[in-house]
């Protein structure tokens, strides 16, 4: 190859990696603008209380989100990115399938829960046993879209799942309850995850989940532990701030965070192609999965400092329009949140890395101990100084984490350097 052709080949591919990533972008603004403007929607509409009560449903899904990419779709990304479009579609049948499994049984246990419960609490998580199969099931289309590197199709899905929504959130309102908003928010994902099966021309594969978990069980069932230790910490830390200083303080939270909104946007389309795109450079050029890692994790760490720093400038006549009265609240939290996500921002980079590198065992004690430390300051800071102790607690106990996997990844790159790695299977 001629050193001209060298370089065009150079330049095309950094304009696919560009694409690639930038539909990343597109697809997670639309999927973050929805769950943005379902959380304004909640907190004006229902006020304090009834948010936290939102919130606790919401931190729930989280986890069994996580659980779900830790056993389905995170292997799927990292074994099956950029394979030839056969072994793609065998792959995501099953992982599909799996996601969709995973739904219904933890979706059951919820509905129990809730039922168990009672009060709006329990209904509200009895609603949400009901819809998170389907919830799961859009959420895999998107990993899969991203595998295959066509983005474009993750994002019309969730601007499917968007549209739906309007009517959905305008019949909540007139219901004017917490579980006719979780009912509205997974009702309207179910008409996205069906748009996602004539997509995909995939249907998911429920008989090949144990298949599934099987074959990729050395990867599987770390990201598992790993993903459920993230969201988890999230959830405990929810908990027991509501525990600690009440109910309310856990909506002052995550009104606080919904400021975020657009940033955590962006921190999150991200997530959703960096592993992929990390895997394609171990591939193509091993030697620059550093350099691309702190690119990938200092960018979003600035990024997270600019957008705090426009929030503190921002009129308090806008955010009361925003966010009603948990405006007042939640605005004198911005400072530690920001310091939060971007410490969050710069790990990612990282955790990209050793995605990427198969490095599970590495991958898995950092998240152990960033899970750890994000739940002894939260919780720790809310018993010494309530509500703002607790952002203050996790801030720190994020930019800690964030230097515990950079230095995992460094050491893992060692290792790779003197004990180089087969390639990545593709069955």
């Amino acid at each position: 190859m001629t050193p001209m052709a060298a370089e065009r080949e150079k330049r095309t591919a950094k304009r696919a990696v560009v694409g690639r990533l930038s539909w990343g972008l597109a697809d997670q603004a639309a999927s973050s603008m929805t769950n943005f403007a379902v959380g304004i929607y909640v907190a004006r509409s229902l006020g304090l209380t009834a948010f936290g009560v939102f919130s606790l449903a919401w931190v729930t899904y989280g986890v069994v989100l996580n659980v779900s990419r830790g056993v389905a779709t995170d292997p799927l990304m990292v074994r099956f990115s950029g394979v030839p479009d056969a072994t793609w579609r065998a792959a995501v049948a099953r992982a599909s399938g799996t996601a969709l499994g995973v739904g219904s049984a933890l979706g059951a246990a919820c509905l129990a829960a809730g039922l168990g419960l009672g009060g709006n609490v329990g209904s509200a998580f009895a609603c949400l046993g009901v819809v998170l199969p389907l919830l799961l099931l859009q959420d895999a289309w998107r990993f899969a879209f991203f595998a295959a590197g066509t983005g474009r199709k993750a994002f019309v899905n969730d601007l499917v799942w968007g549209v739906a929504l309007v009517p959905a959130m305008v019949v909540a309102a007139r219901v004017g309850s917490v579980t006719a908003f979780v009912l509205a928010w997974g009702g309207s994902a179910a008409v996205a995850a069906g748009y996602g099966c004539f997509q995909s021309g995939i249907r998911p594969h429920l008989g090949g989940a144990r298949e599934w978990l099987r074959e990729h069980r050395d990867l599987g069932y770390r990201y598992l532990v790993e993903n459920v230790s993230n969201s988890g910490a999230s959830q405990l830390r929810a908990y027991g701030l509501g525990a600690i200083v009440g109910v309310g303080a856990v909506g002052v939270i995550r009104g606080a965070e919904l400021l975020l909104g657009p940033f955590l946007a962006l921190l999150m389309g991200l997530s959703l192609v960096t592993v992929a795109e990390a895997a394609r450079v171990l591939r193509r050029a091993p030697h620059r999965l550093g350099a691309f890692c702190l690119l990938l994790g200092g960018g979003q760490a600035a990024a997270a400092l600019l957008w705090g720093g426009a929030l503190l400038l921002m009129p308090g006549r806008f955010g009361e329009l925003v966010l009603g009265e948990v405006w007042h609240a939640s605005s004198e939290l911005i400072v530690p949140i920001t310091l939060g996500v971007a410490g969050a921002g710069l790990g990612t980079g990282a955790a990209a890395g050793l995605r990427a590198l198969a490095a599970a065992r590495r991958s898995l004690r950092s998240q152990l101990i960033a899970s750890a430390c994000y739940v002894v300051g939260g919780l720790g800071g809310a018993a010494l100084a309530g509500t703002a102790g607790s952002a203050w607690g996790v801030a720190g106990a994020t930019l800690g984490a964030s230097a515990v996997w950079w230095l995992h990844l460094r050491s893992a790159l060692r290792e790779r350097r003197h004990h180089p790695l087969p390639e990545v299977r593709t069955p």
